[in-house]
């Protein structure tokens, strides 16, 4: 359970995300719901809070991804990244354990590859919390 990132403030709902998402610009809106959406749909256990200005999904208190939107593009990053099984090569950085995902308008999105990484990396969490 090591170097786990925790936020015991982390809710069922933050009402300040939804108010984050549909703040943020028309052509990257869609992006950051939709996958902020996702990471929300993993499991009851899934809470939630803004941190360092994103909305940050946990498994409890545990943080295991969270959604950033920038000028040209979103970020959907995974907090164990580095870790995950990612056969369709999505994932970015170089970090000892964080990556993300860059998700452009315009861009095409290997939706189902994306959605295997929230899904393995909700499951990695979990699996670091037995």
């Amino acid at each position: 359970m090591d170097n786990i990132l925790r936020f015991p403030a982390a809710i069922t709902h933050d009402p300040a995300i939804d108010t984050w998402l549909r703040a943020q610009r028309e052509d990257l809106r869609p992006f950051a719901e939709s996958w902020f959406t996702r990471m929300r749909q993993c499991g009851g256990d899934v809470r939630e809070l803004m941190h360092d200005g994103c909305p940050t999904a946990c498994v409890g208190d545990a943080a295991f991804a969270y959604v950033n939107v920038f000028t040209n593009h979103v970020g959907v990053g995974f907090f164990f990244g580095a870790l995950l099984k990612d056969p369709a090569r999505l994932l970015e950085g170089t970090g000892k354990r964080g990556r993300h995902v860059k998700l452009h308008p315009g861009r095409a999105v290997d939706s189902a590859a994306l959605d295997a990484l929230v899904d393995a990396g909700y499951a990695d969490i979990k699996a670091r919390l037995r």
